[in-house]
């Protein structure tokens, strides 16, 4: 009993200062996020950070859906795209100029879950596998409209935005903070739906959706409620990066590059995990836009891409996290047994196997 108890002890405190530690590193990256247009004012590195936040948020909107679910998306472009064409055609029909665009934003977001409910009930009928080529499908439906609806979209030429009144100089910072708040409340909301009920009924679909439904998970609920919100907050950031750059063309809202980018920065970091997707976004986007700027070749960066794409799959399937984390543990036992001791029946019974059972019973209550 006293080594039960003192076991239990060293448990909470080993807990305890590992929260410590994650609650330290997560206040020192706050800092040096709002200090870095501070300490980096070059509007080329401000403008590489602009592009990384606006992945940060996108590829974790992504991940809500695809990397706690199992169904990977090759779509979220088509919400991407209609955040951005929303923006710049209700401020060219309502003449919205000045900072007043920005209330046009959760209009974006409401467009993108608009459009996500009628996809959503007809991409999430099938399996995983034909559900990446409904994706697919609709993304260039939605490519297409965008070039030939000219009286709406524009065409080729794309709709403009309006003017901000803001100087060169202060240009860069006012949107390294609008991307920062979306991404780290992307991040907070991805966060806490992994640690929710909801978040636990997605990862049950992921590991076994006929099972999940068998227990009474309300599988096609779950998985369109994600997909909604994946889609209203791509949105949201695809508005966002159209104030930013100014213009939207179908070839650059609607960018097949961009969903295959989402799904490099997840694999890239780990799938399914919180601070993978983060942190793959972190390296792949300033590292495109740098190759974009060393070589004139414009394909090269893509080429990379695709070469960097098998050899994460090759030898890092999991992700840089997962791998990570996976190296600090074995660190942290080497010289003790690499399981625990199977407890003897004097200090009580063994585990049930139906403690297996218990992810996807908590999801269906």
């Amino acid at each position: 009993m006293k080594a039960d108890t003192a076991m239990a002890s060293t448990k909470m405190t080993s807990v305890s200062r590992r929260r410590a530690v994650a609650g330290l590193a997560l206040a020192v990256l706050a800092v040096a996020a709002i200090g870095f247009p501070l300490v980096f004012s070059s509007p080329v590195t401000t403008n590489y950070a602009i592009y990384a936040l606006i992945f940060v948020a996108a590829v974790s909107a992504w991940n809500v859906f695809s990397g706690f679910s199992g169904y990977i998306s090759l779509g979220n472009a088509v919400f991407f795209g209609s955040g951005a064409y929303t923006v710049g055609i209700a401020a060219r029909d309502w003449h919205i100029n000045g900072v007043g665009v920005f209330v046009l934003l959760p209009l974006a977001a409401a467009v993108g879950a608009a459009i996500a409910v009628p996809f959503g009930l007809v991409a999430l009928r099938v399996r995983r596998h034909t559900f990446i080529v409904i994706t697919i499908a609709v993304f260039f439906i939605f490519q297409l409209l965008a070039y030939n609806l000219n009286s709406f979209t524009g065409g080729t030429v794309g709709v403009s935005a309006p003017f901000l009144p803001w100087t060169p100089t202060s240009f860069n910072d006012h949107f390294y903070y609008i991307t920062l708040a979306c991404a780290a409340g992307m991040v907070v909301i991805a966060a806490l739906i992994r640690r929710s009920r909801f978040g636990l009924q997605l990862r049950a679909i992921r590991d076994d959706e006929d099972r999940a439904r068998g227990l009474g998970v309300h599988t096609m609920r779950v998985k369109l409620a994600a997909f909604v919100l994946s889609g209203a907050v791509t949105a949201l950031v695809g508005g966002v990066w159209f104030l930013y750059l100014t213009q939207a063309e179908p070839n650059s809202a609607f960018d097949p590059l961009f969903d295959l980018a989402l799904v490099l920065m997840a694999f890239l970091g780990g799938l399914g995990t919180i601070a993978g997707p983060v942190l793959g976004a972190l390296i792949i986007e300033p590292g495109q836009l740098y190759l974009n700027i060393r070589f004139t070749n414009g394909y090269f960066s893509e080429i990379l891409l695709g070469a960097l794409f098998l050899i994460i799959v090759l030898f890092m399937p999991r992700g840089i996290v997962p791998t990570v984390g996976e190296w600090v543990k074995r660190l942290r036992t080497r010289g003790r047994p690499a399981v625990a001791p199977v407890r003897s029946p004097a200090l009580g019974p063994p585990t049930p196997p139906e403690a297996s059972e218990a992810p996807a019973r908590e999801a269906r209550k």
